[in-house]
């Protein structure tokens, strides 16, 4: 008899079926990030004490609650890389194991905040609506170039170096800020936040979210970055102050913002939709049909190695 995996999160029909090989499946996807959980609450009262796996994301994660109508649960899993909203030590404390799907998409995400950091510099956006309108070059102020600028990264984890060795084909300086310092990467090591927004062009912010990073990237860190300084935030919305980013555009005390994640989501951030300079995606930085098979596998096999009393591929802490 296949274990019974209740999955929170969307899948497609085809990751399903995959899904379906391995375990028993119930499928009840969460809507709207989380902020409505009556799928999946509905089914936990149903068939709590059956289900021995679950499938989730950062974002919805699982309540504590949620847990304890699962007492037979064995591990939780994410797709994706974060895992913010799962409450790690009340797993452990229960025996449950706790994996992600990190590397899965790191490629995808670094190659989004490349996309998104040359569509703010070079005006991309504002050029391909202005073309439509009849607008020539010689209308517009030049864009600044990319190339040997010096990028500061907030965070250096897998996707920080992914990023950075993009960036190493612009030619560019790499800085960057960490609670763990990484001298084996070779880069610039920046002791705050602050002090690496005031030496680099552009800040890429790529750290994990949480209470610890909640609105790392405020008024001062804006200031300090400078009027020809571009933001952008592939990590989490809550690290990066919406209001504050507002108020730096409409100061110009930054040239321009890039951001793929933002507080109010799946809303938009109302207080940047003004800004022509303010480039904003839909949170699709991880997003890929090879990014997200990769995820959905892992997961897989994660669960297979674990009723199996092996070692996860991607365990959160050593769970």
């Amino acid at each position: 008899m296949k274990p019974l995996a209740l999955v929170l999160v969307y899948i497609t029909e085809e990751h399903r079926e995959l899904v379906s090989q391995h375990f028993d499946m119930i499928y009840a996807p969460n809507e709207d990030l989380g902020k409505d959980r009556s799928n999946g609450a509905a089914q936990i009262v149903s068939r709590g004490k059956d289900i021995r796996v679950v499938l989730t994301n950062g974002t919805n994660g699982l309540l504590e609650g949620e847990i304890d109508a699962m007492p037979n649960l064995e591990i939780i899993c994410t797709l994706g890389v974060g895992y913010e909203n799962v409450p790690l030590d009340y797993a452990k404390s229960k025996g449950i194991r706790v994996a992600n799907a990190a590397g899965t998409n790191d490629d995808c995400v670094a190659d989004h905040a490349m996309g998104i950091l040359l569509a703010a510099i070079r005006k991309i956006p504002i050029m391909n609506a202005g073309v439509r309108h009849g607008m020539w070059r010689d209308d517009i102020p030049r864009p600044p170039h990319v190339s040997y600028k010096k990028l500061g990264l907030v965070g250096m984890g897998a996707i920080a170096k992914k990023i950075a060795k993009r960036a190493k084909a612009f030619e560019m300086d790499i800085g960057y800020f960490s609670r763990t310092r990484r001298d084996e990467t070779g880069y610039q090591y920046f002791d705050s936040v602050i002090s690496l927004a005031k030496w680099c062009d552009f800040l890429v912010v790529a750290a994990p979210g949480g209470k610890e990073t909640f609105h790392m990237i405020n008024d001062e860190v804006l200031a300090a970055l400078g009027p020809n300084g571009v933001v952008v935030n592939i990590a989490r919305g809550s690290l990066v102050d919406t209001q504050a980013l507002a108020r730096a555009l409409a100061g110009n005390m930054i040239a321009a913002a890039a951001l793929d994640v933002y507080e109010s989501e799946p809303k938009p951030p109302q207080a940047l939709l003004e800004f022509e300079n303010a480039v904003l995606t839909p949170h699709v930085a991880g997003i890929s049909p090879e990014a997200i098979h990769a995820s959905v596998q892992r997961f897989i096999d994660n669960v297979n190695l674990h009723f199996a009393g092996k070692q996860l591929l991607t365990p959160i802490d050593g769970i």
